[in-house]
């Protein structure tokens, strides 16, 4: 049977961990309830296989603390992997890390943002693109979204489609593929989690000229964003009714 994986590309920091989980459990809370079988793969385990085309339902990948340009192996290894899963059709969902590494694997370009950090619940505004895209087409032409990337993708691959943006990220939202979706901002980070990493991150943000304890007080909750991850669920579920059929 065909399972739904989901790559977790980084783990969190270890007091986050702790409360909250890591990556794989939060971005597998935003998809609800599930009718296929899912594995998470963790790019930390030696023994991590990728799977062959034919097993896959669809795809998630998480964000990360690595950063793309890096090219550390087991990335470069999923980026040569990821166009034949596009190509296929397979429904997949990249949130961050994952949003870069399909623009790195199609033919983009990802880079350290010229605008340096995004940080905190920031305002993301849908482009006219967005109003046909089965997967943002209900959203809000606006709506709160959690951010906190220094890489984003600089140029977009042949094809793809800007569905998202604001003021400091033009590419929040981008259709790659037919059924492949990457997000910039976090649609499975809570309130909570968001907090934690504007502390966790505080020296760092400061750095960059924004100040920690205005973003905290900006924090809320994001129902928007988080419904992706239900609309995305929803879809691998339609496409596998189809396929049955």
């Amino acid at each position: 049977m065909k399972t739904f994986y989901i790559i977790n590309a980084g783990r969190t920091f270890p007091d986050v961990e702790e409360d909250f989980g890591d990556f794989d459990r939060w971005t597998l809370g935003v998809f609800g309830q599930l009718d296929v079988p899912v594995k998470v793969l963790f790019v930390d385990d030696p023994a991590m296989e990728l799977p062959q085309v034919e097993m896959i339902a669809a795809l998630a990948i998480t964000g990360s603390h690595s950063m793309v340009t890096d090219r550390e192996p087991w990335s470069e290894t999923i980026i040569d992997w990821l166009p034949q899963i596009v190509v296929a059709g397979i429904p997949i969902l990249g949130i961050c890390y994952g949003h870069q590494m399909l623009a790195r694997a199609m033919g983009g370009e990802v880079g350290y943002h010229p605008k340096g950090i995004e940080a905190g619940t920031r305002i993301i505004a849908a482009l006219e693109s967005a109003a046909d895209d089965k997967l943002f087409r209900d959203l809000p032409k606006k709506f709160p979204g959690h951010t906190i990337h220094s890489q984003t993708v600089l140029r977009l691959p042949p094809g793809a489609v800007a569905l998202a943006g604001n003021s400091h990220e033009h590419y929040h939202a981008v259709r790659y593929g037919e059924n492949v979706w990457g997000v910039q901002f976090h649609p499975e980070f809570s309130p909570s989690v968001m907090m934690r990493y504007l502390s966790n991150m505080a020296v760092e943000i400061q750095r960059s000229g924004k100040d920690p304890r205005m973003l905290m007080n900006l924090v809320t909750d994001t129902p928007d964003a988080e419904s992706l991850g239900r609309r995305f669920a929803k879809l691998v579920h339609e496409m596998i009714l189809d396929h049955a059929a």
